[in-house]
């Protein structure tokens, strides 16, 4: 299986938007998502983790082509089945896509901080 992280040939060159948005891929461990979810006030459990590793395996199969609609209609039928929609927005209060993306350390879907979507952020 191909690690997306061995992938990065230089690391610099990565930068995040005006947000904290990762513009790229950039360098990701479990050390990053956990530091930075705890500046957002979350303690991450194994359901936090197996979405965030979902998401790190779907954008490599995938890329970043879904609509954060996508994305999230995704999420709710893996993750969602037995508590709903509202369970993952438990698990990531400011939104199931972008926050969690974020952790996982990859540059948000397209239409995610749209507000007609229903974006937190």
């Amino acid at each position: 299986m191909l690690d997306i992280n061995k992938s990065i040939h230089d690391p610099a060159r990565f930068e995040h938007d005006p947000e904290g948005n990762m513009s790229e891929l950039a360098p990701w461990s479990p050390h990053f998502a956990n530091r930075e979810a705890r500046l957002e006030g979350i303690e991450l459990t194994d359901e936090h983790w197996k979405v965030i590793y979902y998401l790190r395996e779907r954008f490599r199969t995938h890329g970043n082509t879904d609509a954060a609609r996508e994305v999230l209609h995704d999420l709710e039928m893996r993750f969602g089945e037995v508590h709903g929609r509202s369970h993952l927005y438990e698990l990531f209060p400011s939104g199931p896509v972008g926050q969690a993306s974020r952790l996982a350390g990859l540059p948000l879907p397209p239409h995610t901080e749209d507000r007609s979507f229903g974006s937190m952020m």
